[in-house]
């Protein structure tokens, strides 16, 4: 073997590096929690369980995939929770209700899901063509949105009567709660346009650097206007699907919304400072959660105490992902 060959003998496996064994480690973590739990509880590794979880984890599925972009960017939005409540309104006065007389249906979900394109579509082009920070443009939809939603609502908030929604919201298509089957199709979309469109491969460019992207002739605020039209998109698809599970629109449905994603995608391997992570990360991240919540409620743990573990998370994840990059994170963007 010549020297700085650092291969074992023919027909060895190489060594597992560092960087292999960080990627694997938050579905280890996951696995690890779902044994532990299980053995811990019986009733939480029952099938029942399981489909409980995968239906708790199907709206935070749909917005972490969302905001995967936006992060992978190095950006950050804090609007979901506006994004939502205007996006539920929509959804619920649109469709068959008890407020309005209209009665549009599927077509109402769709018009619920492009009032929140919309908003991320004001949000990146405030953010990119006027150089206003991100979390400083979301945080201003955010606040906005929730007055609009609040004027929406009124005195009663809306309630669904469309049967056909409601199964959306609360049925099943064999045994798997629908809005799961939906979150599944999304990350799988989410996915796809990581790995194989420009929108993907830019975004963890320009998060990987900005300038350099730039230089390179890479069309950098278009791409970053996309990410939050899209992950404002996925958010509005929330909010409409939350309202179709609950059977009515409100102005507090995505309540804790905006720190729950951000933790599940940040948890798993997504750094804050762009350019690492991606869909399935935050799929697992997300996962992560649900089960470490569900988990909790077995064992008899309060809402607080909850509470203040999901923050340690959060805590702990941006030490790990930011810490090797500390030198190039001086600025929030």
């Amino acid at each position: 073997m010549t020297p700085g060959n650092h291969q074992g003998p023919v027909g060895s496996r190489p060594a597992v590096t560092g960087p292999e064994l960080r990627s694997w480690a938050p579905l280890l973590a996951l696995i690890v929690l779902c044994l532990g739990f299980g053995f811990a509880g019986p009733g939480f590794a029952t099938l029942e369980n399981l489909w409980t979880v995968a239906d708790r984890s199907a709206i935070p599925l749909i917005l972490a995939v969302g905001t995967t972009f936006v992060i992978l960017q190095g950006s950050i939005d804090l609007s979901i929770e506006g994004v939502m409540a205007v996006s539920s309104l929509t959804f619920a006065m649109s469709v068959l209700n008890d407020r309005t007389g209209l009665d549009l249906g599927v077509f109402g979900l769709v018009l619920a899901t492009f009032a929140g394109a919309g908003l991320g579509l004001l949000s990146g082009l405030v953010t990119t063509y006027l150089r206003v920070p991100s979390f400083m443009v979301t945080l201003g939809v955010w606040s906005a949105s929730t007055g609009i939603a609040m004027l929406l609502s009124g005195d009663q908030p809306p309630l669904i009567k469309d049967p056909m929604l409601h199964a959306l919201g609360l049925g099943r298509s064999f045994a798997v709660p629908n809005l799961f089957l939906v979150a599944v199709t999304v990350v799988l979309l989410g996915y796809a346009l990581q790995s194989y469109t420009r929108f993907g491969r830019y975004s963890m460019v320009i998060g990987g650097g900005e300038d350099r992207a730039r230089l390179l002739g890479l069309p950098v605020d278009r791409y970053k206007v996309l990410a939050f039209t899209f992950a404002g998109l996925l958010s509005g698809l929330g909010g409409a699907l939350e309202s179709a599970r609950i059977g009515l629109g409100h102005a507090d449905i995505g309540v804790g919304q905006t720190f729950a994603t951000i933790t599940a995608v940040v948890i798993a391997g997504t750094s804050l400072g762009g350019g690492r992570g991606g869909v399935l990360q935050s799929a697992v991240g997300t996962l992560t959660l649900a089960v470490l919540t569900d988990g909790m409620i077995f064992a008899g743990i309060s809402p607080y105490a909850q509470k203040a573990v999901q923050g340690a998370l959060i805590l702990l994840a941006v030490l790990v992902t930011t810490w090797p990059l500390r030198s190039r994170l001086r600025i929030v963007k």
